[in-house]
């Protein structure tokens, strides 16, 4: 496999301090319950929640629906669920990759039946070429190209979440 670089950590820093600070201006006087996406979201999460400069609860949802392949199945399975009441809070998802979209519109769906105040999207990575479905994503940090990427939360058949960076992937 070849990897290239396409963010550095410096850049993903940047990104992520800006987004903090505009979901702290947001927030402000609110309950904001952050919701990661497991897996691949938990290095963002951890990053972005270091950056939002007021309390916030955290908790985690893990879906499925790429299993070890390169593209979506497109069939969304919930293998675990939030433990909180989000009832009357407002839900931020928290998502490292927007790809086809169909994922996170499957989760705001999700949170809208649970009786929340609001449910917003953020995602560290975008790639609007690739979506499926008309998605308003509330916080995005950098649009990317439609190539497979690893590093920073995103991994290859579990293989290489812990990159500090994030890298094309390339079969050679």
């Amino acid at each position: 496999m070849k990897m290239e670089v396409l963010i550095t950590k410096e850049k993903l820093e940047e990104i992520v301090t800006d987004l903090g600070r505009r979901i702290t201006e947001d927030y402000r006087d609110k309950e904001l319950v952050l919701v990661g996406v497991l897996k691949g979201g938990f290095i963002f999460l951890a990053d972005l929640a270091r950056k939002i400069d007021m309390d916030v609860k955290i908790d985690f949802i893990s879906v499925s629906s790429y299993g070890n392949s390169t593209e979506s199945s497109g069939v969304v399975r919930i293998i675990k669920d939030i433990e909180s009441d989000v009832s009357g809070k407002h839900v931020l998802i928290v998502e490292d990759l927007i790809d086809t979209g169909l994922t996170l519109q499957y989760l705001k769906d999700l949170f809208n039946t649970k009786g929340c105040a609001s449910v917003k999207l953020a995602a560290i990575m975008d790639k609007p070429d690739r979506r499926k479905v008309d998605l308003k994503v509330d916080y995005v940090g950098i649009e990317i190209p439609d190539e497979f990427v690893v590093g920073y939360g995103l991994d290859y058949a579990e293989k290489y979440r812990n990159l500090p960076e994030v890298y094309i992937i390339r079969e050679t």
